[in-house]
Parts: C-alpha cells; structure tokens; sequence
C-alpha cells in the first residue's frame, strides 16, 4: 500500500526545489498530500503542485470541503509522514512554541505521524541563536532534521543556509518511514575496490563500483543501527547518518575493519579485496623500456578470514562470493572456511548481476540453507540480506 506523506512548504526561495522532490516523491509511488503556508504562495503556485499531485493543495485554514471533517485533522491523522520542505526561520519558530495559525502548523501539531523539517534561509537567521534553540526544542521533541547545504545563497551570502540535497531528503523520508529492528546494534560494512599501487601512475583494481555496500549500509542505517562503512575508491552519494571510513588498499581495509571489528554486532563484507598486490612498489613512474614486464605480486591479508578467526560470541558475519563457476558449491566451501555465518553468493555470468549494475541475483547461503532470489535491486536485495542475518542471530 502506498505511503501517504505531506509535505508542507513555506515562504522560501528555495520552494522551487519542494516542486520536484514531489515529483519524484509520486514516481517512488508516494501519495503526497501538500499544505502551504501564505507566503510559499508568492514563490510557487498551488495550481502548480496540484498539476503533479492530482489533489487539492491547502492553504487557508478554514478552506473546509466537508463540515463533518475538520481537515488539517483529518489530513495528519491519515499521513505516515510529515516533511516540512523547505523550513522557514518563522515556520520552525511557530512550530516549537506551538503556534497554530495556519493550515500547515495547524497539521503539524495536530500529526503523530513522523516529523522531518528541512530548513532554508540565510546563513545569518539559521546559525541565529534563536533559530538554533527552537531547532533544538523541537529535536528534542524527536522531530528529525534534514541539516542545509553550505555554499551560495540566493542573498548572496556565502555559508550554511541551502536546502539539503535531493538525495538527503528523500534518505530522511526512507528513514523515519522504516521499522527499527537494528536500534542499539553496531554493523560495519565494507564496500567498494582496492587499489594496489604499482608506481605513481599506476594501479591493479577491479570492477567493484561499492553499490551493493553503500545500499547494505543505507539499509542498516535505516533499520536503526549505528553504521560504519568502510570504502575503497567510489563515486557514489554517502549516506546520510553513516560513519565513512576512506581507504584505498587492501591493507588500509584491513586495519581500518580490524581496528573496530570487535565493537561489531554485524559484519558485513561487500567489499571487491584485491587478493594480492605488486611486492615491490616504483617510486617513479615506470617507463615502457622492456617489450614485456614481469610485475612479482604477494598475497594481501585475507580480512573475511581473520575476522571469522577472532569472531565473537553472538557476532554475525556475513561474506559475499562472485563466482564464475560452480556457484553453490565454491560458496559453501568459503562458507566453512572462513567461518561465516552467511555467504551472499552470485555468478558475474548472470543477467543482472555481477558488478556496477543496480540490480543482483543472488542466493543466500548458510549453514543449514540455501535460498535463491530473483533479480532485484541492490536497495531492495540489502534489506532482504539484513532481515536474513537477524534471522541469523535469532
């Protein structure tokens, strides 16, 4: 069934950007019911959002259709979620003392659903002590903040005070509508390629884009679990509420994972380790003298292995396995000797698999089970993963 948010939008310039992030809202199969306060009117117009909403768009706190429904009631009672985007210094103001004068904070206060506000304003009015106090109040009332942007504002000013990013907004919104299962559980995740240096210029790596970590870890996050993403050399969003930890070779993975690994409720190796890396390493760039060059490697430290070594007690660790061949079989095999309790395991031959796509094809192996699942995406595949390893635990 789809999720039923409100978005409310104030009197800001950066209004425009509520326009589209309602657009994408509708297309991820949200139902958005949309409140403006007066002054968001004079940036953008209802008839605007109601040509993508398909719904009535409220401003006037006494525009009743219905006399036997009071409408900013009705409308919080029926919401799973409720994102103020973007906030205005007056609106959060209003909001953390209570004041109901409008449509917009009449539904806020009315609403039990989870609250998200996403402020925009001039550097100056946010960082304002008094702005800075009414945040406060209301995150201490459980309210979730979506934190501005640094950078141009629209005034000129240079500073904290943009609307946060597309990405951050809808990551709040997936967020607060998720259960928490993982609240109180530590879970580090390790994403991504390594690089080994052959000299200054170049490097042995691998296909690895780190989109099957960064979504493990985006789910863990969301599921109420304090995250540590440990990633080799990507491009990809970092998300937002995870702790990154930045490496580049297979020997900086494996000190920054060991370093933490026995804090770790889970383990959760995606990471695409470079088995080996050049044993001798240029200091100057090589230079194209011989036909042929030999390039001696030695053997990187195996993190997966170590960690199912030294696992604790009630630790869960999971590993992943890209096959070419006999899939199952090479799975179980690195099942048992690396001491996992799953395996995630998937053929680079398959359709949908294989890495720097935005779906996989996996199946689930552990002990006693073997399960296969159809393709899917990466974010929809990480919660199935998550859910399998509390299964785990149990």
């Amino acid at each position: 069934m789809s999720k039923r948010i409100i978005i409310g939008i104030t009197g800001s310039i950066a209004a425009f950007k509520a326009v589209q992030l309602i657009s994408d809202l509708i297309k991820m199969d949200y139902t958005i019911d949309v409140l403006m306060s007066e002054s968001a009117t004079k940036f953008i117009t209802p008839i605007c959002i109601q040509s993508l909403t398909k719904r009535k768009v409220y401003v006037d706190t006494f525009d009743e259709e219905n006399p036997a429904i009071i409408t900013h009631v009705d409308i919080a009672n029926k919401a799973d979620a409720f994102m103020i985007v973007p906030a205005s210094a007056h609106t959060i103001a209003k909001v953390a003392h209570g004041l109901a004068d409008n449509m917009l904070t009449c539904a806020f206060l009315a609403a039990t659903c989870p609250k998200i506000i996403a402020p925009a304003m001039n550097v100056h009015m946010f960082q304002n002590p008094i702005t800075q106090n009414n945040i406060q109040i209301l995150k201490n009332m459980g309210v979730y903040f979506v934190e501005p942007q640094e950078g141009l504002l629209a005034c000129g000013d240079i500073g904290q005070g943009k609307l946060a990013s597309e990405e951050a907004l809808i990551e709040a919104l997936e967020y607060v509508l998720s259960p928490k299962p993982l609240l109180g559980k530590k879970v580090l995740v390790s994403a991504g390629p390594t690089r080994e240096d052959i000299d200054p210029v170049r490097y042995i790596t691998n296909h690895s884009s780190g989109k099957m970590g960064y979504a493990l870890a985006k789910a863990a996050y969301d599921l109420g679990a304090q995250v540590t993403l440990v990633s080799g050399p990507t491009h990809i969003y970092k998300p937002s509420g995870v702790k990154v930890v930045d490496v580049t070779s297979a020997s900086q993975m494996f000190d920054a994972i060991t370093a933490i690994s026995n804090e770790q409720d889970y383990l959760i190796l995606a990471a695409a380790v470079g088995d080996y890396r050049p044993k001798y390493v240029s200091n100057e760039k090589i230079k194209k003298d011989e036909d042929n060059m030999i390039l001696e490697l030695e053997k990187n430290k195996d993190i997966l292995y170590f960690l199912g070594q030294h696992k604790k007690e009630n630790q869960v660790l999971c590993g992943f396995a890209m096959e070419t061949n006999h899939l199952i079989e090479n799975a179980q095999n690195k099942l048992s000797k690396k001491h996992c309790d799953m395996i995630v395991a998937n053929n680079l031959k398959d359709a949908g698999a294989g890495f720097e796509t935005n779906t996989n094809v996996v199946t689930l192996i552990t002990k006693n089970h073997i399960e296969s699942l159809d393709m899917m995406s990466k974010k929809e595949l990480a919660f199935k993963i998550l859910e399998k390893l509390m299964k785990v635990e149990e």
